[in-house]
């Protein structure tokens, strides 16, 4: 057996499959999660067990944990997303904004073609642009 250890101020995730029936955290079934965190260690209380920081939304959880319920987070900057600052307006509306038409394609049915459009948005990235129905769509001859 393999010697895990972990030091004061790693970043661990959190089992969660001992927990499936008693804590959902927001998912039911097969979609809830294996793991939740990441959750900084405070101090490590003995050989095998750590005390991690939850949040306040887990409080009701004992915050000292077996080494075995605890699995290292690995940073990788190439998964931080960052977004443009949207406005939002009062009633938690905002405006997007068309920068470009990327791609014009027509989708043929049995009695009647459908135009489709793939529009780049403001404040989407070049790969997210979106295949658009163009209204009334136009019976094929």
């Amino acid at each position: 057996m393999r010697e895990i250890e972990y030091s004061v101020g790693d970043y661990v995730f959190l089992k969660m499959s001992q927990w499936k029936k008693v804590l959902r955290f927001g998912r039911k079934g097969k979609l809830s999660p294996n793991f939740i965190g990441s959750y900084q260690i405070l101090k490590r209380v003995r050989s095998v067990a750590y005390q991690l920081e939850l949040p306040p939304e887990l409080d009701r959880i004992h915050d000292v944990f077996h080494v075995s319920m605890l699995r290292r987070y690995r940073s990788n900057p190439s998964y931080v997303f960052y977004v443009e600052k949207i406005e939002v307006r009062t009633d938690l509306t905002f405006e997007e904004e068309s920068v470009q038409l990327l791609d014009r394609n027509v989708k043929i049915l049995r009695k009647k073609s459908i135009q489709l459009v793939n529009v780049l948005w403001k404040n989407h990235g070049t790969e997210e642009g979106e295949r658009q129905k163009v209204a009334g769509a136009s019976p094929s001859i």
